[in-house]
């Protein structure tokens, strides 16, 4: 797979942007920078609704684009660290989920540390999806997406739900996942220089915010620690020189071992969370037609 020159600047671009500053030392600065950026997030096309919801408590956008089926949902769970992160940073992304996966997206503004530590997040994911189940949707329809933070979480919220009882939904989509909060992956140090966007050592504050002396290998904090058995067909990108490369694998191995279906793909040089770029990279945009694929496969079989 050739890389394109695109994403090499994107790499250039952000590793002086993000990597060389503290984003976590200081949750509230961090806050600050991310809501001047929110102003340059493009809009959604005009043939997008994007409705605010309540869903079991938790806010929450529902985004519907024409292709969108009514009785299909997708549950959408930001990254960030657990500390920022909203639907609204993600409105560039959602509308194409939505049209890739012929969905409609909930998009949920779960809650975040330090305020609201470990299991709070956890806790707001699945009143969100019960919110669905709730108000008709099938879960033969569902389909959970979560990039980097959201994506551990989209695991920790699948295991709870089998664990309580729940139906599943018929699918995930998990991007450059954090799964370990115990920070124990090889690539965690192989890839601490290589990776232009996630710094190491605030990856590590990070994890000491939301999980405010739990366990970092509690299961429901780190689904690497967990039992994946039971859980859907899910598929994973990740970049191939990511800090968090080795969450993914480790995760897709400990699913196949349990006898979970699991598609696992490791983009070359692509940047954490590389999906978030679509409309600057290609390989986003063929990302995102691949995660719209494989929903759309699993939710018409």
């Amino acid at each position: 797979m050739r890389v394109s020159l695109r994403a090499e600047l994107v790499r250039l671009g952000v590793r002086v942007l993000m990597k060389r500053q503290s984003h976590y030392g200081a949750v509230d600065e961090a806050r600050r920078r991310l809501a001047a950026l929110e102003a340059l997030v493009p809009n959604p096309p005009a043939s997008t609704q994007t409705t605010r919801v309540n869903a079991g408590g938790v806010k929450a956008d529902r985004i519907t684009r024409p292709a969108s089926r009514p009785d299909r949902n997708i549950l959408h769970l930001h990254g960030g660290a657990f500390l920022i992160g909203s639907p609204s940073m993600y409105r560039h992304i959602t509308w194409r989920l939505a049209s890739a996966t012929r969905a409609r997206v909930l998009s949920i503004d779960y809650r975040l540390a330090p305020e609201h530590p470990f299991p709070a997040a956890l806790e707001d994911a699945v009143a969100a999806y019960r919110s669905l189940i709730a108000d008709g949707a099938d879960p033969r329809q569902i389909a959970v997406i979560g990039d980097s933070a959201g994506g551990g979480l989209a695991f920790a919220m699948l295991q709870k739900l089998r664990d309580d009882g729940m139906p599943l939904p018929a699918a995930a989509v998990v991007l450059s996942p954090w799964t370990d909060l115990a920070l124990e992956g090889r690539s965690v140090k192989l890839h601490a220089d290589a990776d232009p966007v996630v710094n190491v050592r605030e990856l590590a504050k990070a994890a000491d915010y939301y999980l405010a002396g739990a366990d970092p290998r509690a299961r429901y904090a780190s689904p690497l620690y967990g039992d994946p058995a039971g859980l859907p067909p899910t598929l994973i990108q990740v970049g191939s020189d990511e800090v968090l490369r080795d969450d993914a694998v480790r995760m897709a191995d400990r699913m196949r071992a349990a006898g979970c279906r699991v598609e696992l793909e490791i983009w070359p040089r692509m940047p954490h969370a590389w999906q978030l770029f679509a409309p600057l990279l290609p390989e986003a945009n063929r990302a995102i037609f691949r995660i719209g694929a494989f929903v759309r496969g699993v939710l018409d079989d």
